[in-house]
């Protein structure tokens, strides 16, 4: 559609996406405006017309067409506008939106709640004695003194697909158990811990132990690598390979894999180079960017500016700096902090995430091993680059973010969104940096729909959707669930594909013939 046009109006407004007003014109019997070709635009336009727009009651307000759906626009978009009135939305205005490529969202009106859908909670081992599906800890030895330790369960259901939880920074497998104990129940769950993180750290010292070092309390401080250790960086490329070795000799088949933070990073790193082993990805608040230092594969002559790439042993001068720096972060104090402010709703309980985190500090290799993290090179393939890897590829890629995550805000979801129009995007709250821990009944509800359309080839709708032929429409559900005995709801917002139908059916149907 080139041109817009609206009878009647009082006047128009043109605005970007972060509400400022670039455009008025005042009005006119017919006013009419081409589309500029700049994504970020959004049109507005207003005309009297009795009960057309209705607030939501959630900062946003809701324009209704004839014979079409709903669309909603933020109301902090129009605060900055000249003569707006945020009081006039308790007022009779009639207004069209047109947000680029966005899509069109499906709120309701004033005096009316977001639809409810009621999904299962988590197992309840208190009051119902559910005790969900068994966790198992084990360790496999991928190369000579590096075992990595993961969690599985569900491994009686050899008929249901297999899914793979890929933890973020600073945490491990422990992070999924609430993953494990329900997914558990109908499918074979693996979540390991990454080298270098949670139970995958070190069995014996990296180096000699140096002369200053009496009680050998602290392993990697030593002057001199072991040989096991001399190649050793602990980067993103090496936490890619070994999810590679681990799906190719642990699980044996290709799998469903789902990342939260640098999980994800690593999911979609994976899943571009290896995508014959990926039946599809979920990104849980995926960090866009991993590493501070330029690879030396991929940028040799930067990288040669950095003498030290992460591997051991250490420079003198990084083991002082490594000293003072870990001695604060390492911190009970420092820990807890960092999880209050990821952790958007407060009454979630990470008081087991709290402990496990604290017990990997306490690990005589976890300093050493932290600055080897820090210091490591960048992955030889950018975050963008995977994302049009998995594109180029056809890897089924879903979306699942925490609205209020203080780090990976959404826009860093939405941007994924927008190089991946095909990938459905929920977006949930509350909920911020790791929405599977203090969402878990909806990350689960939904990645079970999830994998269930994919594994139907598409006849199954993706979840909140009525239909498979809906992908295109953007609506929001309030998902109830009991917790604890407790009624609890979450706001999840889903963007469907910005992709033409036409196209979407072609698609299918090649994958049909292919299969």
């Amino acid at each position: 559609m080139e041109i817009i046009s609206c009878h009647s109006t009082s006047f128009y407004y043109v605005v970007n996406i972060r509400g400022k007003a670039t455009g008025k014109c005042p009005g006119s019997n017919q006013a009419s405006f081409p589309i500029l070709k700049e994504e970020r635009m959004c049109y507005v336009l207003f005309k009297p017309s009795p009960g057309a727009l209705r607030y939501s009651g959630a900062d946003q307000f809701c324009i209704k067409r004839p014979n079409r759906s709903r669309i909603c626009c933020p109301i902090n978009a129009f605060k900055e506008f000249e003569n707006f009135d945020s009081s006039a939305l308790g007022k009779s205005y009639n207004s069209y939106v047109v947000d680029g490529k966005e899509g069109k969202q499906n709120v309701t009106g004033v005096g009316k709640s977001v639809p409810k859908v009621i999904i299962p909670g988590l197992p309840d081992e208190d009051n119902k004695g559910d005790f969900g599906a068994p966790i198992s800890s084990w360790f496999w030895e991928w190369k000579p003194k590096l075992n990595v330790h993961y969690e599985k369960s569900g491994c009686e259901n050899v008929n249901s697909p297999p899914v793979l939880f890929l933890p973020g920074f600073g945490v491990g497998s422990f992070h999924y158990e609430k993953q494990l104990k329900d997914l558990g129940r109908d499918h074979r769950i693996w979540a390991i811990d990454f080298l270098g993180q949670g139970k995958s750290l070190p069995c014996e010292d990296l180096t000699s132990t140096s002369k200053e070092q009496l009680d050998g309390d602290v392993w990697g401080f030593g002057e001199e690598a072991k040989p096991w250790a001399k190649e050793l960086v602990y980067s993103i490329d090496l936490w890619k390979e070994q999810v590679h070795y681990f799906i190719e000799e642990v699980i044996k088949e290709p799998v469903y894999i789902v990342g939260n933070s640098l999980g994800g990073y690593v999911a979609i790193y994976f899943a571009a180079r290896y995508p014959h082993l990926v039946k599809g990805v979920t990104l849980l608040n995926a960090t866009p960017f991993w590493g501070f230092f330029p690879n030396p594969v991929k940028s040799p002559r930067l990288s040669s500016v950095f003498p030290w790439t992460g591997s051991f042993p250490l420079p003198t001068s990084v083991r002082m700096l490594t000293e003072v720096v870990w001695e604060k972060i390492s911190g009970p104090e420092f820990i807890a902090k960092v999880l209050k402010q990821v952790y958007a709703d407060n009454t979630t309980k990470f008081d087991k995430v709290f402990t496990r985190i604290l017990e990997t500090t306490k690990h005589p290799a976890a300093a050493a091993v932290f600055a080897s993290i820090m210091f490591a090179p960048r992955g030889q393939v950018s975050f963008e680059e995977a994302l049009s890897g998995c594109q180029m590829k056809n890897v089924p890629v879903c979306l699942m973010y925490g609205k209020e995550d203080p780090w990976v805000k959404p826009i860093w979801g939405l941007q994924v969104k927008r190089q991946l129009p095909e990938a459905p995007y929920y977006e949930i709250s509350p909920a911020g940096h790791c929405p599977h821990d203090e969402a878990p009944e909806v990350v689960n509800f939904l990645l079970r729909g999830w994998v269930r359309s994919l594994e139907s080839h598409g006849s199954v709708a993706l979840p909140l959707l009525e239909t498979p032929e809906n992908v295109d429409y953007d609506i929001a559900r309030d998902l109830e669930f009991s917790r604890e005995g407790l009624k609890r709801s979450v706001l999840v917002q889903f963007y469907g594909s910005m992709i033409p139908h036409w196209k979407r059916v072609s698609t299918y149907l090649k994958t049909q013939f292919q299969n």
